[in-house]
């Protein structure tokens, strides 16, 4: 059903369906797609969150090429993501790695933190940054992840490993082992921990983003057992967000390309992602979204 609604925070009137949540999380997780392989450790790994034929969340597969010949990349998949903005139609290619210069001027106009941020919305990205990060020039900033572009458009500040201390933020590698392993004094947390406090800072926010990306990582290593590994503890740490998750939340996950499913090849792969929604609010989501670029459409008319 499609009709217009008041949104009471802005003043302003946005055609699509009624949501009734209070915010929005968006949880990228790189590199995981929807496969059926033998080589497939979603369907082995000690957890049933991601493995797509026995999982209780409510979910649907979507479309991560977008028309563009070859395998998905994360560059343009990252940009259609968080822009809306169908970057490989853009490009009339997928593109590998970090943004370059046409894809970041699509994010610095059309980051959905800068569009949220400009209505008047709070929005945050939660991830942690490692001290290097204050320490190189801000023309090298704009240089790297599309996540960390698509803040830097809306001009948001970043979170230090300060602040994963103080339980503000949360880290990529959320057990925090990877930062201890770097001689970094953090506090180690288990997946469950983590997740609470991803749950309590993104009640912050009328829209919170946290990328994942080692599950990308895991697949391209083509080992099953470090992929299993790495499967099992992130269903552990999403499992537990959404445990400390109030249901007028509404909470999406999903990735920007295949990988992590068939650990047969070493590339990334053209299955499709999967979009997993919880929340009041989910079946309302999953009816409005057919591929990466109705994401950010539909968070903007749900904050």
């Amino acid at each position: 059903m499609s009709i217009n609604r008041h949104n009471n925070r802005t003043g302003s009137f946005a055609s699509g369906p009624v949501f009734s949540c209070r915010n929005v999380v968006l949880l990228f997780v790189d590199g995981l797609g929807v496969g059926s392989s033998k080589n497939n450790p979603t369907l082995t790994y000690d957890g049933t969150l991601f493995n797509f034929q026995e999982t209780t969340a409510q979910w649907k597969s979507i479309d991560a090429t977008l028309g563009a010949p070859g395998i998905p990349q994360s560059a343009t998949g990252q940009t259609s993501l968080l822009t809306g903005v169908n970057a490989q139609a853009k490009l009339g290619r997928h593109a590998t790695g970090f943004p370059g210069p046409h894809l970041r001027e699509i994010i610095k106009e059309h980051s959905v933190l800068k569009q949220l941020t400009d209505a008047g919305k709070s929005a945050r990205f939660i991830n942690a940054f490692r001290p290097l990060f204050w320490e190189i020039s801000e023309e090298r900033k704009w240089t790297l992840s599309t996540t960390t572009i698509a803040t830097l458009a809306a001009d948001l500040p970043f979170f230090s490993l300060d602040d994963l201390t103080a339980e503000l933020s949360v880290y990529q590698e959320f057990t925090n082992q990877d930062l201890i392993d770097k001689g970094f004094n953090v506090p180690l947390w288990t997946p469950e921990h983590a997740g609470r406090v991803l749950a309590r800072n993104c009640q912050k926010y009328d829209f919170s983003l946290y990328e994942f990306f080692k599950t990308d990582h895991a697949g391209h290593s083509m080992d099953r057992e470090y992929c299993e590994d790495i499967l099992g503890k992130l269903d552990l740490f999403i499992s537990s967000f959404l445990s400390a998750t109030p249901s007028d939340t509404l909470v999406l996950l999903t990735s920007d390309h295949g990988n992590i499913e068939d650990c047969s090849i070493k590339t990334h792969t053209t299955n499709l992602i999967p979009l997993m929604c919880w929340g009041d609010d989910a079946e309302i989501a999953l009816s409005q979204i057919g591929s990466l670029t109705d994401i950010v459409p539909l968070i903007l008319s749900a904050v």
